[in-house]
């Protein structure tokens, strides 16, 4: 089943505790993948936990709030082995402040007071890494979260974790619908996209055969690496194709200005990134004239 869809969150945790899942959730993933042993480093009010107890299966909860800080600390230190699975169900979007609200005064490694979308997605992809580490060879790590649209703007978390982690080891992105949320009583006014109303399961599969970290840390740095490469190779063909096929590189720096200014923002040597991505990739655009270009046959 890739579609969840509980509203009764069980007798398991806290049903007052703020942004808790249903624990129908948990032993549904649970009853599908069948660890042995599972880990929540972000557990909130336990009730991951508690499902996997009644379960029989053996669990490790840890929490901020209980004094384990996922950004700074390792899980497998902390619980002394690898586990399983290893899931959290992460704060995001800022919805809910829990440090300082919810619990004790603000702490900078609570993922719900991160400072904007880039500190929050920077910080996630230390924790799911912590997660992947802390995971047995074969074992299944992973998140649940969901969008977040504020003032006119849609960000997307699970894509951009999904974005971030190694591709291959993607496993399976499960819908989760959201139920008795406190956002969903209130009244938003006219709305022109349809109100947010799930979450995502994301699960990757850790490699049975697992090299050393730095090596692991290569493998994916190459593969951010190709994500890039790839993204200004689909801008600069855009642009062309825009530009009927051919273009002097003045052209092409100016249409790509307009094109793509999130991407120039992030990059200030953009010109001579369009130049390398001209001349590394001669199946898709071939040299002219002097300064002309044009997509290849």
């Amino acid at each position: 089943m890739s579609i969840y869809s509980f509203p009764d969150r069980g007798p398991w945790g806290d049903s007052k505790y703020r942004g808790n899942c249903s624990g129908h959730v948990y032993k549904e993933l649970y009853e599908q993948l069948k660890p042995g042993s599972v880990c929540d480093p972000m557990m909130g009010s336990g009730t991951s936990i508690e499902v996997a107890q009644e379960m029989n299966i053996k669990a490790f909860g840890l929490d901020l709030r209980l004094g384990f800080d996922i950004l700074r600390e390792s899980i497998v230190e902390r619980i002394g082995q690898e586990v399983e699975l290893c899931l959290s169900h992460p704060a995001y979007g800022g919805q809910i402040k829990f440090s300082g609200e919810v619990w004790g005064d603000p702490h900078p490694s609570d993922l719900s007071r991160c400072k904007d979308d880039n500190d929050f997605h920077e910080k996630l992809h230390i924790a799911m890494l912590n997660q992947r580490t802390a995971t047995v060879p074969g074992g299944i790590y992973g998140a649940i979260l969901g969008d977040w649209r504020r003032n006119g703007k849609y960000t997307s978390y699970q894509a951009e974790l999904i974005a971030r982690m190694p591709s291959d080891e993607l496993a399976a992105v499960l819908i989760k619908a959201q139920h008795n949320t406190t956002s969903a009583r209130r009244s938003y006014g006219a709305m022109r996209f349809p109100f947010i109303s799930h979450e995502y399961v994301l699960l990757f599969q850790k490699p049975k055969k697992v090299l050393s970290m730095l090596t692991d840390l290569a493998s994916m740095a190459r593969q951010q690496s190709t994500r890039l490469t790839s993204t200004w190779k689909a801008i600069v063909r855009s642009v062309l194709m825009g530009l009927g096929g051919s273009a002097s590189l003045s052209e092409i720096y100016a249409k790509v200005a307009e094109h793509a200014p999130d991407r120039l923002a992030a990059n200030p040597s953009w010109q001579a990134k369009v130049r390398q991505t001209l001349n590394s990739n001669l199946d898709c655009f071939a040299p002219v004239d002097r300064g002309v270009w044009k997509l290849a046959a």
